[in-house]
């Protein structure tokens, strides 16, 4: 059995995710020793997966995070959905994010039709916040990227925007406020020139094997739980539960496979 929160991991975060496992394992043991259930096993830590598909698609997965992008297309039919965490982001319905339009801060081009000529730096054409939010916002303009690197990571996007590798790219607006709060050098280099309209957050999720309730529960109490520092820490604000056709109605647009190079 393994348990991951993959997607907004970084050092500064290590720790407060593993806490919320621990309230989140003893909830679940609990529930179950009343009960006079078994349950599953539940591992004793968080992993870091190395691979995310092989992560997700795991029949003996107890817990991750994904990006609904993934969710919706591939991971539908493979995994529970549980629930979604509520980050209090500006603008967005509580369960959703949006993505933000980032260009060096002396780049003077800040319109939609500037950044259908730059190069787009974009974590990955499996991204909901990297490619798919930004295309479907250029395409409701008319227009679309045609110079696309692929980064392997939103901060990863954010330092090649940065260092002149992109011009423009779009980050999970999350993942945004952490670069804004833990990495200012690479902040400062940049400026917010648009967002996004809201879609889901990134779901939490398990085997499709398991039932959502037990573990639902005990994620929403978790995270009701957390201490002044490690909410501050992680931002989660609360539990919601939104319905998967919520995820599957937002529009997949295809990634331009010919145009899009790697960079390191």
């Amino acid at each position: 059995m393994t348990a991951a929160l993959p997607m907004y991991d970084r050092p500064e975060t290590e720790a407060a995710n593993q806490k919320l496992w621990c309230v989140i394992r003893a909830n679940l043991s609990e529930m179950w020793r009343d009960a006079g259930e078994r349950g599953w096993s539940l591992p004793d830590r968080l992993t870091q997966p190395e691979d995310l598909w092989s992560h997700w698609m795991d029949p003996g997965l107890t817990l991750s995070q994904t990006c609904g992008l993934p969710f919706r297309d591939r991971l539908k039919d493979v995994v529970t959905l549980v629930g979604t965490a509520d980050y209090g982001l500006p603008d967005c319905p509580p369960g959703h994010y949006n993505s933000v339009f980032v260009i060096r801060a002396d780049d003077g081009r800040d319109r939609p039709d500037d950044w259908a000529g730059m190069t787009l730096a974009c974590n990955s054409r499996n991204s909901q916040s990297g490619w798919a939010a930004p295309a479907n916002y250029l395409a409701a303009e008319g227009l679309g990227f045609e110079d696309i690197v692929l980064t392997g990571a939103h901060r990863a996007s954010a330092n090649a925007v940065a260092r002149g590798e992109a011009d423009v790219a779009c980050i999970d607006a999350q993942t945004w406020r952490m670069i804004c709060r833990w990495d200012p050098e690479v902040a400062a280099a940049l400026r917010e020139v648009g967002r996004t309209a809201p879609t889901p957050g990134l779901p939490f999720i398990t085997a499709g094997t398991h039932p959502a309730g037990d573990l639902r529960l005990a994620l929403a109490d978790a995270i009701r739980s957390l201490s002044d520092e490690d909410r501050a820490v992680l931002d989660m604000q609360d539990f919601v539960v939104l319905d998967a056709d919520r995820y599957y109605a937002v529009p997949t647009p295809p990634f331009p496979k010919a145009s899009a190079r790697k960079i390191d």
